[in-house]
Order: structure tokens, then sequence, then C-alpha cells
């Protein structure tokens, strides 16, 4: 039975694949609606994240239940706080009591505390908002692992690492055929890289981001992820099929 977030990813790629069957000799590629790359130079930052990566210093990442945020109010360290979002997006603070957190990204928190703050007991405040941990951001880890499902990410985060949340590789894997799904700039981007020379350091440990699918192949056989890593093998140098 091939879960049914593998199964839609077979359809949505088996039909870009064949796409790029139509790819001229002179390397010319028909346009299409999907992207597919070869090394994490090109493949970028998801549309989840800020332009500076997700664990770099974000701006319009929007902060989610549990996360955990470092607080700083300049020349008041009485004021520091490190406080864990809860469940209905909450932080309580002093002075101010509980302020709405989650759905805002950091500036606008930052602009919120600052805003009550100086409401009676500051004049200027320089509030400071640092996400310690991205408890809400998630990582699908499918195909031939020994734990498949959904992982949070809670800090900076690496293919390999996200294979290890899913306890590994299953006997049957393939590890060098191991694709990333990212959505970035509103297309869906794919890109396939070999476990084995990374583990050698022949080849960078990307890194992965909330909302990214991991989906490993399996050695041998026909599987339904087969035919989408073929393809991308298929285009390598293409930017577009």
């Amino acid at each position: 039975m091939i879960p049914s977030i593998l199964r839609t990813l077979v359809v949505l790629f088996l039909s870009a694949a064949l796409v790029a069957c139509g790819t001229s000799s002179s390397g010319s590629v028909r346009a299409g609606t999907t992207k597919a790359v070869t090394t994490t130079d090109s493949l970028a930052a998801p549309d989840t994240t800020a332009e500076s990566g997700a664990f770099t210093g974000v701006s319009d990442y929007r902060i989610g239940a549990l996360d955990m945020l470092q607080i700083t109010v300049f020349q008041l360290d009485d004021l520091d706080r490190e406080v864990r979002v809860n469940t209905s997006g909450m932080v309580s603070l002093p002075l101010i009591g509980a302020v709405q957190a989650g759905g805002k990204t950091v500036s606008e928190l930052e602009a919120l505390i600052a805003s009550k703050l100086s409401e009676t007991y500051l004049q200027n405040p320089q509030v400071s908002v640092f996400v310690k941990e991205f408890t809400s951001q998630r990582v699908t880890v499918e195909g031939a692992v020994r734990k498949p499902g959904i992982f949070p990410i809670t800090g900076r985060t690496t293919l390999l690492q996200a294979v290890a949340m899913s306890e590994g590789l299953d006997p049957l894997a393939d590890p060098s055929s191991v694709v990333v799904f990212r959505t970035i700039e509103g297309q869906r981007m794919a890109a396939l890289f070999d476990l084995r020379a990374i583990r050698a350091g022949d080849a960078e440990d990307p890194l992965i981001y909330g909302e990214d699918i991991i989906v490993v192949d399996q050695s041998g056989g026909k599987t339904a992820i087969k035919s989408i890593t073929d393809a991308l093998r298929g285009i390598v140098g293409f930017r577009t099929f």
C-alpha cells in the first residue's frame, strides 16, 4: 500500500517527468510548472522561511505554538525572559501579562511588546525577540526508513539528522536515492541526494526546513518513488521540466 502523500508526489512528478522527455538535443527545456535541482546551491530556502534561512535571523517566519522565544529589553535585565509559546499562541511577560505571539513575525511581536510596555511603564523601549527553538516547524520523512513520520525541527537540522529522526534507513533503502521536496517561490521543487557521499564527506549535508518532505527510495525493483528519482537523474543540468 503506497502512503497517500507518496501517491500525490508520484502523480505530480511523473507528470513533470513526461514533460522532461520533450527536451531538445540542444539542451533547451520546454516550460513547465515544476523545477528540479541537484545541488543545494540552487535549492533555496522555502517559502515558509526568511530569505536568510529559518535558523539564521528570521524576519518573516511566523511564530507558532511551542516555539521557544528569548525576549530582551535593552538595559532592563529584569524584564528579559526565555518563554515558550503555549498551545494557544500566548506568552506571559512581566508588567504586561499575556501577549499573543502565535502567527506574528519576530518584528511584529517586538513592536507589540514595545507598544504595551510604552503604554504605562517605559518610554521608547527597545525590545528584541529571538526564536531559539522552532518547535512548530516540522519535516516529513517517508519511504524506506525505519520509522516514517512527521518530526519537529527544534534547531538547525541537516538531511542526515532528519533521516536519523526516523531511526535511520531500513535494510531495503537505497542511500543514493534520497529526494527532498520543497516549495520555493510558489513552485514545487526537488533535489536528489546521496547519503553515502554525504557521510563520506564527498558531498554537503544540506539544511532541512519546516514543511520539507524527504523520501528515501528502495534499492532494486520498481517503486513509486523510483520514477521520480529516475526523472531527476535524467535532467541533471536542467532547471525546469
